[in-house]
């Protein structure tokens, strides 16, 4: 088990409930609208619909989205239990967000706004890499008043996505109030850009509340201008485990004077939407099972490495079977260490 982690059950998580727009587009095409490879960006409703005016002849597809949403489905696909709180509006998108929910075994802990569903359009380049067009809608509408203390009751971890950085009230409720309900608190920093317009709230965020932190590359370099390797030395300093994604050369994965190297396994990336999730829904996953860091790495680089060959967030059965079974047989092997 790992030290200073208690055995953990049960993940609620809590992140922007949005419905993804997913489209394969030329670098051309991310040139023309002007928003840079890679980043979040916010767009109101009018930007909204000229995206979708633009792109109306491409190929797209919709799925249920989110940052924290995919990191709970993740748990749940691996068997663990997982609730997700968030807002949606009252109309077509929203309901298929719950049904979507439920469908993926997590709890819905979802309000409802008179706003739109949110909705975010995943422009997808030829090398996989995607960048995100969020228009927040009801999404946005989730407050600090709707953080009851009730809903963290049962629940061991707390996953929280960086993006909810747009609200630093809602965010700050949301940290505070799960760290005093006993909850083991992770958050994903999100996005490079998130963290460059936020940093001094979220250094003040992650040492009051945070015990997890997840980043990837260029978000760790934006937290704390180091390497990958030094940046998670950092982090740790800061939290109790600290994770930094390297993308093809897989992950750094730190608790006071441990490290480990996670290599990446061998994929052939199609799109990387989601890929971050999966590896935080793998690790949290392994490490309320019990697992040590490096499992829970590796269970996590495993995720992660199956959802960019495919296009959106949701793993065929077979792949998640193939999971399980990793996942199945680490927890043999320790138990034959136990006796």
């Amino acid at each position: 088990m790992t030290k200073n982690v208690k055995k953990m059950k049960k993940v609620l998580g809590l992140g922007n409930a949005l419905t993804d727009i997913l489209l394969q587009v030329s670098e051309g095409d991310l040139r023309e609208i002007g928003f840079p490879k890679g980043s979040m960006n916010l767009i109101d409703a009018e930007k909204f619909e000229q995206l979708q005016a633009r792109f109306a002849s491409v190929r797209k597809r919709m799925v249920a989205g989110g940052s924290a949403s995919n990191t709970v489905a993740t748990i749940a696909q691996l068997g663990g239990k997982s609730a997700l709180i968030g807002k949606i509006g009252n109309d077509e998108v929203g309901h298929f967000y719950r049904e979507d929910l439920v469908k993926n075994n997590v709890h819905p802990m979802l309000l409802t706004s008179s706003l739109m569903s949110g909705c975010c359009i995943v422009l997808i380049t030829p090398d996989g890499e995607r960048t995100f067009c969020t228009y927040l809608g009801a999404a946005a509408d989730l407050k600090a008043e709707d953080i009851r203390k009730e809903a963290f009751v049962g629940y061991d971890i707390c996953h929280v996505e960086g993006y909810l950085v747009q609200d630093h009230n809602l965010i700050e409720t949301a940290l505070r109030t799960a760290k005093e309900q006993g909850c083991v608190v992770s958050l994903d920093l999100a996005s490079y850009n998130v963290v460059n317009e936020n940093h001094q709230f979220l250094t003040d965020l992650i040492n009051k509340y945070v015990d997890i932190v997840f980043a990837n590359e260029d978000e760790s370099f934006a937290y704390t201008h180091l390497n990958p390797e030094e940046s998670v030395a950092s982090l740790a300093q800061q939290c109790k485990i600290a994770v930094v994604k390297v993308g093809k050369r897989g992950s750094y994965v730190r608790q006071d004077d441990q490290l480990y190297h996670i290599g990446a396994i061998t994929s052939n990336c199609l799109d990387s939407t989601g890929a971050g999730d999966l590896y935080a829904g793998g690790f949290l996953h392994a490490l309320s099972d019990g697992f040590d860091l490096r499992r829970c790495g590796e269970i996590g680089t495993i995720a992660a490495g199956r959802v960019v060959e495919i296009v959106g967030t949701k793993l065929p059965e077979e792949t998640w079977d193939e999971i399980r079974r990793i996942c199945a047989l680490y927890r043999g092997f320790m138990h034959k260490l136990k006796f």
